[in-house]
């Protein structure tokens, strides 16, 4: 890894870039994401390795094997390109624009706003489509208010897979805990699932997912409480309602920050599922979409200022020391 003292530097500007820039749609079209790259890798190995005729202890093994060897490779990859352009200030520039890859602030508020714009023009069927393209729920059904509280909930839930754990992880541990963090969160999304074919094979991405997780979820809750100037008593009651041990921290922050009511009952693949509810306001409507939308941003830039002012920190603690 770079210098630390330099690091947080390229951590900030990495955002600050990712944030500008995105992830160009000329280079996907070419290239795709980089994130496919991970997931194909899973898929193959998951269709050659997660076969019903597979007694359950290998299953589960051989999940374990695709987490240490995703985790592996990761971290090798991730050290080879970081250092490769050097510690001088071109190189870490260079460093920090290969970094926006695993960022997604740019992209998570564009398909946000992409929701908003059908459901303030009256445009449902618009809206449900837009809302589709970033959660996994029915979306035929809703009405305008299901569609602002599941923008809203993915906004939340994402704002912590996309954005805070990638730069968490980016900042304690550089490309290497970048890379890994990815590759952990994109096989969770695969295979993480408690469906029956995946209930084995998938356990270990699910609880080193939930693993990476831990801190950077409690984080992005407090950050969205604080940009939005409440939500901390609503997130330390609700949190824990949801079925997983993270994904409730920002999702009732942000129920508790707007004052409206998110979660509740979806349907998937045409079952109903019962979900805990999140905050005791009103169901949201477009206006708290877009009310959301400026606390996402408000609660980004909050985020910059922690790798900025790492290096103003250690300087102070060494002027103090001396």
């Amino acid at each position: 890894m770079a210098e630390t003292a330099p690091w947080p530097w390229v951590v900030a500007l990495a955002l600050g870039l990712e944030a500008l820039l995105g992830y160009p749609a000329a280079l996907n079209r070419l290239a795709g994401h980089p994130v496919a790259w991970p997931a194909a890798l899973i898929e193959g190995l998951e269709r050659r390795w997660n076969r019903p005729t597979t007694s359950d202890r290998q299953r589960r093994l051989l999940g374990v094997v695709l987490v240490v060897l995703l985790v592996a490779a990761s971290v090798l990859l991730g050290a080879a390109v970081q250092s490769l352009p050097g510690a001088s200030l071109p190189g870490l520039a260079l460093v920090a624009l290969i970094a926006t890859v695993g960022l997604a602030q740019r992209s998570l508020h564009d398909h946000v706003a992409a929701v908003l714009a059908p459901l303030r023009a009256d445009d449902l069927p618009a809206a449900r489509a837009a809302v589709a393209m970033i959660v996994g729920r029915d979306t035929g059904a809703l009405d305008a208010k299901g569609v602002a509280a599941a923008a809203l909930e993915s906004l939340a839930e994402s704002f912590n897979d996309g954005v805070v754990a990638p730069t968490f992880w980016l900042l304690v541990g550089g490309l290497p805990g970048l890379f890994a963090y990815k590759s952990v969160n994109t096989a969770d999304s695969l295979i993480g699932h408690r469906e029956e074919r995946w209930r084995l094979f998938g356990w270990a991405a699910a609880r080193i997912d939930d693993l990476m997780n831990l801190v950077p979820a409690r984080l992005a809750g407090g950050l969205i409480a604080l940009a939005g100037g409440g939500g901390w008593w609503t997130m330390a009651r609700d949190a824990r309602r949801h079925a997983s041990p993270n994904a409730g921290w920002p999702e009732a922050a942000m129920a508790g920050a707007l004052g409206v009511q998110l979660g509740g009952d979806a349907v998937y693949d045409g079952v109903r599922t019962a979900r805990p509810t999140f905050g005791d306001g009103p169901r949201p409507t477009a206006a708290d979409l877009e009310r959301g939308l400026r606390l996402y941003r408000r609660a980004c830039l909050l985020l910059w200022l922690i790798p900025l002012t790492i290096p103003l920190a250690i300087g102070l603690i060494a002027v103090l020391a001396r």
